[in-house]
């Protein structure tokens, strides 16, 4: 596949000390793909994202926070890829509930985490067969139902494409204390389409984005179809992965506890605004989602309730009055629920705090027996070590990767 908005070539090949070779328009009357120039370093790929990219960097602001941990997850969607994206949706919440552990200079971490497939080809070859499903956000029932709505078919694999895209049209982080970290899964040749993956690598690089490749085969196999190559000029790690390994998490003396916690603390949640309902409806299907797959997956769900990275103040009026998001007096009397209709402003803040407390109390509860199922998980672990997944590279490379930006675990 060409893509119609590339005028350069952008098969870049990496040089010693740094630089990058990148080819210019073709002279007259040549055949030939043109002339080969040096690009100093820093300027490998910034200039060339509108070229690659149909679509144009989003509006707004990045952010700037040293405590701010991003991850950009690029799954590859094709028809070989079913088991990849099951060990996505299982131990999505594990590792949410590890990270949920992790401080910055003694505070909590703030999460986003982007996805996109890549290597459908339901998807417009004209894209690059890519897809941002997600961009960066902190909503974790979003990103789950957007796992959720993954389907494989086709499809042409184009890894430079999508890490290229990503760098591109998502809010990193300015902060170089903060973390982040892109982690690109698939099982075709690192180096396939029309942008280099040597050249979204190295730009990645630039911009401190760690990229790490996560290849769904053999270790040796993925060497020779360059992965560990764009791992390496990336600053990550290469990892290789069973993909079709079951990962239907370990059953615990807890699971049955954690899920009527859940039940409990989901009537804690106070729905307002147009949205509302509908992401209380939401909140309540990746509940079922998650209990669909097994019931060590829906008590890791159920654990990630009682952490400071699940929250609900974009729709949840328990969460939006105490972070400040919303004030009591400036509610919208037709956006509340109804048994707070007609109520006056020291009712609703006295039904609101009353769900509070009871929600605190639920949340150290579950907090609780979320780090004993941990202990318990992690004992069986040792006990029975094999294969690794997804999940287990993932949380294994975010430990390397938090030491070196000075970023801990409790």
């Amino acid at each position: 596949m060409k893509n119609r908005l590339l005028p350069f070539l952008l098969a870049a090949s990496i040089l010693p000390g740094n630089a990058v070779l990148e080819a210019g328009p073709a002279a007259a009357g040549s055949s030939g793909p043109g002339s080969i120039r040096e690009v100093p370093p820093g300027k490998t790929m910034e200039k060339y994202a509108l070229q690659y990219d149909n679509l144009k960097p989003v509006d707004g602001r990045c952010p700037s926070d040293y405590r701010l941990v991003q991850i950009a997850l690029l799954l590859d969607t094709s028809n070989s890829m079913d088991g990849l994206i099951n060990q996505a949706k299982s131990q999505l919440w594990r590792i949410v509930n590890e990270m949920s552990r992790m401080h910055k200079r003694g505070e909590h971490i703030r999460l986003q985490v982007a996805l996109y497939e890549y290597g459908n080809n339901s998807l417009s070859p004209s894209s690059g067969y890519i897809r941002q499903v997600t961009p960066f956000t902190g909503d974790l029932d979003l990103l789950s139902e957007s796992l959720f709505s993954l389907d494989t078919n086709g499809g042409s694999e184009y890894c430079g494409h999508v890490i290229g895209s990503s760098l591109n049209r998502l809010h990193w982080n300015s902060s170089r204390e903060g973390l982040k970290l892109i982690y690109i899964a698939g099982n075709e040749p690192f180096n396939q389409g029309d942008v280099s993956y040597e050249a979204a690598c190295r730009w990645a690089a630039e911009r401190d984005v760690t990229v790490n490749a996560i290849y769904c085969g053999d270790y040796r196999t993925g060497v020779d179809t360059f992965w560990k190559r764009g791992a390496e000029i990336g600053r990550g790690s290469y990892f290789s992965i069973d993909s079709d390994m079951a990962t239907q998490g370990v059953v615990t003396p807890y699971d049955q506890d954690l899920m009527q916690l859940n039940s409990r603390i989901n009537t804690t949640y106070v729905p307002y605004g147009r949205e509302g309902k509908a992401r209380q409806a939401r909140q309540t299907q990746q509940d079922m989602n998650a209990a669909a797959l097994s019931a060590p997956v829906a008590a890791e769900r159920a654990a990630s309730k009682g952490s400071k990275l699940y929250g609900a103040s974009g729709w949840d009026l328990v969460d939006a009055l105490d972070s400040k998001t919303l004030r009591a007096d400036r509610l919208e009397r037709e956006s509340l629920p109804d048994e707070l209709k007609g109520k006056t402003r020291k009712e609703i803040e006295g039904y609101v705090e009353k769900k509070k407390l009871e929600r605190d109390a639920l949340k150290q509860q579950i907090a609780d027996l979320g780090r004993k199922r941990e202990e318990w998980v992690q004992q069986k672990e040792q006990e029975t070590a094999g294969s690794q997944s997804l999940g287990a590279v993932i949380l294994k490379d975010l430990h390397t990767r938090a030491a070196a930006k000075n970023f801990g675990f409790r």
